[in-house]
């Protein structure tokens, strides 16, 4: 037993040698000094021998239990060095070196403009109401009033998922869901995306923004929708805007409109952005109609509304003069970041 005392103190000091790690100096710990280790088994086979054998062997194994300790405790604490000095270089900082720049985000210049438009309705007491993307012919025609003949169910001016789905072409279905679903009074906008079978061009995209308004209560009458847009206008635009209504056809609303507003370039008198008429038009409106009111069971005999609809992107090039619709979906972070 004392060779093998001897050979284990000479494979522990040549295998602490070679560790480079606290996991490798813990694994020769575990082997040679653990429960189940090489001297460990040495120390419990003593039981067979003699006492004078026994007392000499134990103090023997004992010193070299000690040599290892000490032997291992160098090894750990020169492997955590090590670790501690590569970390240090690795994590190493040049406090002179300049800092990296954070940029900010900026939010897009239709966010931004439906955000402003959605206050100043607040503002008003108007609620937002929102709809899916993905909606019923029902809710986006038949229910507008908007028959089977009417140009805009062609294939070719509208997205159609089947016969009887598709992409809405305008935020109105949102509307009819919150005709149907909510008893009057009703004070909503809907912003959202929009789709229409449009070539892209400087003014044209197949996808697009709008933000529609319902009003639907007892007494409600055009002098309410004309008031009430022509805040609007004024908090969008400055104090001193003009409005001008001129009768239009929509099939869910009438009477119907358009609004236009006195140029806030030239002040009404005659300009690039408003081709010289001194105005410029920026939604359609009306009373609404009261086929579109009996979808959602409203009694028309008490109840009046209106309804009006606005593209944020016209509203955008208008307020940025942005004189492109596919600058604002090229992803073109230095059009973006004007936007701050």
């Amino acid at each position: 037993m004392h060779n093998q005392l001897e050979k284990i103190l000479n494979e522990a000091n040549e295998q602490i040698q070679k560790a480079v790690t606290v996991l490798d100096a813990e694994e020769i710990r575990v082997r040679l000094l653990g429960k189940k280790g090489a001297l460990t088994e040495i120390l419990r086979s003593m039981g067979k021998l003699g006492p004078e054998e026994r007392k000499e062997l134990g103090l023997k194994a004992n010193n070299v239990r000690n040599e290892i300790e000490t032997m291992l405790e160098e090894k750990f604490a020169q492997v955590k060095n090590a670790a501690r000095e590569a970390k240090f270089i690795m994590e190493k900082i040049d406090v002179t070196e300049p800092g990296v720049e954070m940029t900010l985000g900026v939010k897009h210049p239709i966010t931004l403009t439906i955000d402003e438009i959605s206050r100043v309705f607040m503002s008003m007491g108007f609620s937002i109401s929102d709809g899916p993307e993905v909606e019923t012919v029902f809710n986006n025609f038949d229910a507008l009033n908007a028959g089977p003949n009417h140009p805009a169910r062609d294939y070719s001016d509208t997205f159609y998922i089947t016969e009887n789905t598709l992409l809405r072409t305008q935020t109105s279905p949102v509307q009819v869901r919150t005709l149907m679903s909510t008893e009057p009074p009703i004070m909503v906008i809907s912003p959202g995306r929009c789709f229409r079978c449009d070539t892209p061009d400087a003014t044209h995209s197949p996808m697009f923004h709008q933000v529609e308004g319902l009003v639907v209560d007892e007494g409600i009458t055009m002098a309410d929708l004309k008031g009430t847009l022509d805040s609007f206008a004024k908090q969008l635009f400055g104090p001193q805007v003009k409005t001008k209504f001129r009768p239009h056809h929509f099939p869910f609303t009438e009477p119907s409109a358009e609004m236009d507003v006195s140029c806030f370039k030239c002040g009404g008198k005659g300009c690039r952005v408003c081709k010289g008429s001194g105005w410029i038009e920026i939604l359609g409106c009306g009373m609404v109609h009261p086929n579109v009111l009996k979808v959602g069971e409203v009694d028309t005999e008490r109840f009046t509304g209106f309804a009006f609809g606005m593209g944020v992107e016209r509203i955008a090039m208008l307020k940025y003069g942005v004189d492109d619709i596919r600058l604002f979906y090229e992803n073109d972070m230095r059009f973006i970041n004007q936007f701050k």
